[in-house]
């Protein structure tokens, strides 16, 4: 069983007990959250409707926050002697699927 979440603009395929670095929520490490599910795959059995699919729940935990690695800005005018190097750490979260369960009660 697998579903497609989306986060931070970005969309992950993830499984119970994967672990991945996603753009920085809120949250103390040991909190648990929850994302939302675009699609989920349960054997032979897809569910591809966004709005069906976000009402299962894929619930995850907070492992730690930390910075990503640096990413090096250059910009360059060839003859013009224009150069600027700048670099960027992203903040981010370390999250591990616990589950991708049953609807959720709304």
């Amino acid at each position: 069983m697998y579903a497609i979440v989306k986060t931070g603009g970005k969309q992950y395929k993830v499984s119970p007990g994967d672990k991945l670095a996603i753009e920085k929520i809120e949250g103390e490490p040991g909190t648990k959250i929850e994302l939302t599910a675009l699609c989920v795959v349960d054997g032979d059995k897809v569910e591809a409707d966004p709005a069906k699919a976000a009402d299962t729940k894929v619930v995850a935990t907070v492992l730690e926050q930390f910075k990503g690695q640096k990413q090096l800005v250059f910009k360059f005018k060839k003859r013009k002697n224009y150069k600027r190097m700048r670099g960027h750490r992203q903040q981010l979260t370390r999250v591990q699927i616990d589950s991708i369960g049953a609807a959720s009660a709304q």
